[in-house]
């Protein structure tokens, strides 16, 4: 019995030790202030808070949110094709592929996706 508390232990104190040294030789000798400061929304942290806001940045956020929620709804979609109708199937994911893309090429047209003004 002393043997298996010695054992365990020994391990805490192996462990500790071990990330002990992995925190002092990961950190990085150099503190970069750009790499410390949050960067959330566009905005720049350092700035006033009274700003405007960058809508390029919210059109974008947008448009990621369309195509996230896109490949949300298509999963469910393609795990149906066997126990459904083929033509019926196919027409419905069409439609919906042609709306996502005419959408799309509608934002493209209004330059929504270009990332320097």
């Amino acid at each position: 019995m002393m043997y298996v508390s010695i054992t365990i232990i020994l391990a805490i104190i192996i462990a500790l030790t071990m990330m002990l040294l992995c925190t002092l030789i990961s950190k990085s000798s150099k503190i970069n202030q750009e790499k410390l400061s949050p960067f959330e929304c566009g905005f720049d942290p350092k700035s006033s808070a009274r700003t405007p806001f960058s809508i390029q940045f919210f059109l974008i956020a947008i448009l990621f949110l369309i195509f996230d929620i896109e490949i949300a709804i298509m999963l469910p979609i393609i795990l149906t094709m066997k126990i459904s109708m083929n033509t019926l199937w196919t027409s419905i994911i069409m439609m919906f592929i042609i709306i996502l893309i005419l959408g799309l090429y509608h934002e493209w047209n209004n330059g929504v996706l270009e990332w320097a003004n």
